[in-house]
């Protein structure tokens, strides 16, 4: 049995962290942190029927707003807004923590794992794993700019997951980008799928080869 209800910490120096909280019945459950692309919130469909079933499978599952968003309900994250969106993923992580899980993972749509994932690179003991959803390797159409400087200092284990028809990344480019990270990753293609990764087609295969697939590759040794 699982319940979702409006989360809210007020408590961290890093800001306030702002989403929902499905709870787990488990004691001491794992943790997930989910949080949204640039153009999106944490009630996004994608963000909210992951947490459905990882919740189900027993996670405790937190969506939060990312700072950028709470400051501002629409639009894309402003310039320099980086640092301060990775600061409230470190909030997030701190107030789950409080609720005492045995491990804590963070995972993000696009921009939202992005910055997830620059961060862990600088504090690699921060959480145990990352779920990085449609990466955005590059912007559309401009392949040479690539977005991973922080890859080589990635350790801590990373589960990517990538529509065939994401046009921030191919599947190739994503192949190659993954061999720059030295910690254990896995990279798993969405048949059909472009940068929204979810549609009215897809949704239960999706979700059910995400979550099957994140808890396998956390639970395997490394």
């Amino acid at each position: 049995m699982q319940t979702c209800e409006p989360f809210s910490d007020l408590s961290d120096k890093e800001g306030p962290v702002r989403g929902f909280l499905h709870r787990s019945s488990i004691p001491k459950a794992d943790s997930l942190i989910l949080t949204h692309s640039a153009g999106a919130n944490c009630e996004s469909p994608l963000l909210v029927a992951l947490a459905e079933a990882f919740c189900t499978i027993g996670l405790t599952v937190l969506r939060c707003d990312l700072p950028f968003r709470q400051a501002r309900p629409y639009g894309p994250p402003p310039r320099g807004s980086a640092e301060r969106d990775q600061s409230g993923l470190r909030a997030a992580v701190a107030a789950l923590r409080r609720l005492n899980p045995a491990h804590i993972f963070l995972g993000g749509h696009s921009y939202g794992g992005r910055q997830a994932s620059i961060l862990v690179a600088s504090e690699p003991t921060l959480v145990d794993g990352l779920l990085l959803l449609s990466y955005p390797l590059h912007p559309p159409k401009r392949p040479e700019q690539l977005r991973t400087a922080h890859f080589p200092s990635l350790r801590v284990p990373a589960f990517f997951v990538q529509g065939v028809r994401d046009e921030f990344a191919t599947i190739a480019e994503m192949e190659s980008a993954l061999a720059l990270i030295p910690g254990r990753k896995e990279l798993l293609a969405i048949a059909g799928a472009g940068h929204e990764l979810m549609t009215k087609s897809n949704r239960e295969d999706l979700i059910a080869a995400v979550t099957s697939g994140f808890n396998s590759f956390m639970s395997a040794k490394a």
